[in-house]
């Protein structure tokens, strides 16, 4: 049975996210990232960056401590905050396994503690392709965060997710 494409370029969520430094700081640590770039922000200028920075990864983390609900945006009317879910869902109904197969990020600044960031998510791509007998459907999702201040791009992320029947 083929897979439902009609849900790429669909939106998914709509967010703000505020890089806060006792977050930022903290992931880092537990990152085993002991460069005071991540706690100091006197470090972090004579490195050249504006204020404190975050990690590489913090982008898979900083909505679990940065969404406020006062800095979000009203609900998108065109956008479907449940669409992964329903996505996999429906392909869970038929059992399997979900994996967590890629996470990819994009970054065309760096992240600064301060910032304010608008998140835009879609689905990129949704495909099959067979392995050893077995489907395997892959539910791509891609959210870029624009500063809030000037709306140019900071990071861009892709999450690949798999299902295997």
């Amino acid at each position: 049975m083929a897979v439902d494409t009609s849900v790429i370029g669909k939106k998914t969520t709509s967010s703000r996210i505020a890089l806060e430094r006792g977050p930022v700081s903290n992931f880092a640590r537990a990152l085993k990232d002991d460069n005071p770039i991540y706690s100091d922000p006197e470090k972090a200028r004579e490195a050249g960056f504006e204020n404190i920075p975050a990690p590489p990864t913090f982008g898979f983390a900083m909505a679990h401590w940065g969404a406020f609900g006062e800095l979000q945006p009203p609900p998108d009317p065109d956008g479907d905050p449940q669409l992964m879910a329903k996505t996999i869902g429906s392909l869970m109904a038929k059992g399997g396994l979900i994996l967590h197969g890629e996470q990819e990020f994009e970054y065309h600044r760096p992240m600064v503690v301060g910032d304010v960031l608008a998140g835009e998510g879609k689905v990129l791509d949704l495909y099959e392709k067979e392995s050893k007998g077995r489907t395997m459907t892959f539910l791509v999702m891609e959210t870029t965060y624009r500063d809030g201040r000037t709306g140019e791009p900071v990071l861009t992320t892709r999450m690949n997710l798999i299902h295997r029947s």
